[in-house]
């Protein structure tokens, strides 16, 4: 078998990657129409930020959040609840040899964003950052 040349051993490989993004853009599409026949998971709207797929394929971890993060623990879990049904709709709309197990995770990618934000916001690293510009331009 090949070997990707541009590929050292860290991070994911490109077919994980293509996997991963096709398997969000399917789950997303399930949940979205609402084909999953329980009203609890049915009364949210999740987003799927991302898939990660192991490297055998059989494993996809789904990080999600429901609009808002209003009642995530309670979506984490309808979705916990539903993901044999959910496995079986997405491997139903997906040619792959294996139909991946689902596992859903809180996304907090949003949170670090807001924590991202507020740090730089403070008035001790606007001085060190503004610092660093004025010594930027003088070379």
């Amino acid at each position: 078998m090949a070997q990707n040349r541009n590929h050292n051993g860290t991070g994911p490989k490109q077919r994980q990657l293509r996997v991963g993004e096709l398997v969000r853009r399917t789950l997303s599409d399930v949940l979205l129409r609402g084909d999953v026949h329980d009203p609890d998971l049915n009364r949210h709207s999740i987003t799927v930020g991302e898939v990660r797929m192991s490297t055998d394929l059989k494993v996809a971890t789904a990080f999600v959040l429901p609009l808002g993060g209003q009642d995530a623990d309670g979506a984490l879990l309808a979705l916990r609840r539903n993901s044999g049904e959910l496995r079986h709709l997405v491997a139903k709309a997906m040619t792959l040899k294996y139909a991946p197990e689902l596992r859903f995770v809180l996304d907090e990618t949003f949170d670090r964003m807001d924590d991202t934000r507020r740090l730089l916001s403070e008035a001790r690293v606007r001085r060190d950052i503004d610092t660093d510009d004025d010594e930027a331009d003088e070379d």
